[in-house]
């Protein structure tokens, strides 16, 4: 461990873990409250004071360490935003969760987060990994339904198979150069293996699908724990290891699509919202595979202000369940009034996802297009735009059928004070960066590239209005197009779900068939040797006349035939004839000696 000033730094996941542990003893009341608000500034405080370039190593083996804590200016902003956002979910969170276990689950959670970004080998790395993966499911089983344990089943065997994945590849990394630093991995197997294993915790299209499942059914405080960590830690550990590879850079693009087409067709707020990490995550991916400076400052800056608005959003649209008890589209609207503090955050992280100048995330969007731009990926842009379009649609229908459709019947009241203040800290952060980005700017991996890049650039901060102008107008036009419907949406699980019955399917009916025939073959086979043995001279002269019988049966009725296998079938077993032992053993020789002539002229050519 590294002192600066006398101060330790210490890995913050220690704070969280620990915290965890404690608070069961904390009871439900007032302490529980006061603890929780403490553990949060602590660990803000702890992030705050780690300095760049300074380890915290526990040695494990001779010659083998593991990294608890590397500080650089990529692990750093992760921290940070980590940090900032745990705090708010904690203060969320304090009046709407009544089981401790549920706390613990989530402070967990964003420990294993902060633990996994700060790591700085692949063991590390991993441990944290699969700490994340067992900790969150908690979060929905925590909502106490069918539906939520289903679904967290489903989340769990997804990230087991990532897990596994990430494990090979750094296992055959390893093996490969003998180092298990977090960077830049060799073609191969090892390769693939890792970039499933993060593509899952990324939700790469085909292996994303875990995600809308399993956000929309965790508990209300939970989904914004869990909206943050596990894809954000995906991107972070993808730009340690891929940074530059084109084949991501377009997975972005359509994550990016993928997503917004999905999240349009939603009637649930929160499945809609997770629909959105999907595309959103998209723009940070798109940046990391381009790889330059300011691909990656993009793509950071955009997991750095996409925490802030999708934790909001999911803060906001958990009050609005909250008050409401409803989580369609269909059954809420005129909100606006009832809820205002509500509706005004949520408009303001609607601005935000969107891109709208003045907002968090206009800035760092805009950095990952300008960077596709220089780079010469016109189709990339093109996609990137076209998500930008599709997410202002989405966020125009969420927040129109959510507080400003007509709706007298419904009742609601504002949410309780420590939710609303969670939420206005976020949203006031969200304007903040939005007016004034070199503020994020400084923190970035490449801060100096990044404080050349002119977010508010005459010719782009008008052309973005106009977008944003013209898709207002086409909702406006074709709001029935975008209303809400009770409908069932089919995402690339529907197959994995059919796949998986039908393999069921064939284990319990041909497969259990044929395992059924050899195990009836073979008993009758076992039978019949036990049969032949209790007198193998008795038993060989009915087969003898069994045989006759049958070669006999087309040129006479075989009577005879018949009369004497009755008459042998009533004397079996009878006596068994003794044999001396000098014909068993000549016996024995025989057949050693056939089995030799067959080895040696057989077995030899087969081998």
């Amino acid at each position: 461990m590294i002192d600066i000033g006398g101060i330790p730094n210490v890995p913050p996941a220690i704070i969280y873990i620990i915290g965890a542990a404690l608070l069961p003893l904390l009871g439900t009341g007032k302490a529980r409250k006061i603890y929780l608000i403490v553990l949060a500034a602590l660990g803000l405080i702890t992030v705050a004071l780690i300095r760049p370039q300074t380890d915290w190593v526990f040695s494990v083996l001779p010659g083998f360490e593991l990294t608890f804590l590397h500080a650089d200016s990529l692990s750093l902003i992760m921290g940070y935003i980590f940090a900032i956002i745990g705090a708010a979910a904690i203060i969320y969170s304090l009046d709407i969760v009544k089981e401790n276990g549920e706390l613990v689950c989530g402070l967990l959670y964003l420990g294993s987060a902060l633990g996994a970004v700060f790591a700085g080998d692949f063991f590390t790395l991993y441990i944290f990994w699969e700490i994340m993966a067992f900790s969150s499911v908690g979060l929905i089983w925590y909502s106490r339904t069918e539906r939520a344990t289903n679904a967290g089943m489903r989340y769990i065997i997804f990230h087991l198979l990532g897990g596994c994945a990430l494990l090979g590849g750094i296992l055959i990394h390893y093996m490969n150069t003998g180092s298990v630093t977090i960077g830049p991995v060799e073609s191969g197997i090892g390769y693939f293996l890792l970039l499933t294993g993060i593509g899952v915790n990324t939700a790469f299209i085909s292996l994303h699908s875990w995600l809308p499942d399993s956000y929309p059914k965790a508990t209300l405080a939970g989904a914004v724990f869990m909206c943050v960590f596990t894809t954000k830690t995906g991107v972070y550990v993808l730009a340690r290891t891929f940074p530059g590879v084109e084949a991501v850079a377009y997975m972005g693009g359509v994550m990016c699509l993928y997503g917004v087409a999905f999240a349009l067709m939603q009637n649930d707020v929160r499945k809609l919202l997770s629909y959105h990490i999907v595309s959103q995550v998209g723009y940070m991916v798109a940046g990391i595979g381009i790889g330059t400076y300011i691909g990656i400052n993009g793509g950071i800056a955009h997991v750095f202000n996409h925490i802030l608005y999708k934790a909001l959003l999911f803060m906001c649209m958990g009050a609005v369940i909250y008050s409401t008890g409803r989580h369609n589209l269909t059954e809420l609207g005129g909100l606006a009034k009832k809820m205002p503090i509500t509706m005004i955050t949520c408009m303001i992280a609607a601005f935000s996802i969107s891109g709208v100048p003045g907002f968090n995330g206009y800035v760092s969007k805009g950095m990952v297009i300008h960077a596709a731009e220089l780079e010469g990926m016109h189709i990339l842009v093109l996609v990137l735009l076209l998500g930008s379009v599709g997410t202002f649609l989405s966020f125009l229908k969420l927040t129109y059928f959510t507080f400003f459709k007509k709706n007298d019947e419904i009742e609601a009241k504002e949410a309780p004070l420590p939710m609303l203040i969670a939420m206005s800290a976020v949203a006031f952060l969200c304007v903040a960066i939005g007016v004034y980005p070199k503020m994020l700017y400084g923190i970035l991996p490449y801060a100096g590239e990044a404080l050349h890049y002119h977010a508010y650039a005459f010719g782009h901060t008008i052309g973005t209005l106009e977008l944003l102008m013209m898709t207002a107008v086409g909702f406006l036009a074709l709001q029935f197009v975008f209303s809400p419907h009770e409908r069932i949406t089919y995402d690339i699980d529907y197959l994995y779900r059919k796949a998986g019955r039908g393999f069921i399917w064939f284990c319990e009916q041909p497969l259990v068939t044929v395992a059924n025939f050899f195990d009836k073959s073979l008993q009758k086979l076992a039978d019949a040797i036990v049969w032949f043995s209790r007198n193998p001279t008795a038993a060989s002269r009915i087969l003898i006349v069994m045989v006759g019988a049958v070669v006999a049966r087309p040129f006479n009725p075989a009577t005879q035939y018949a009369h004497d296998l009755e008459e042998l079938k009533q004397m079996y077993p009878g006596e068994v004839p003794r044999v001396a032992i000098g014909t068993g053993v000549l016996l024995a020789l025989v057949l050693f000696t056939l089995y030799l002539i067959v080895y040696l002229t057989h077995g030899v050519l087969w081998v």
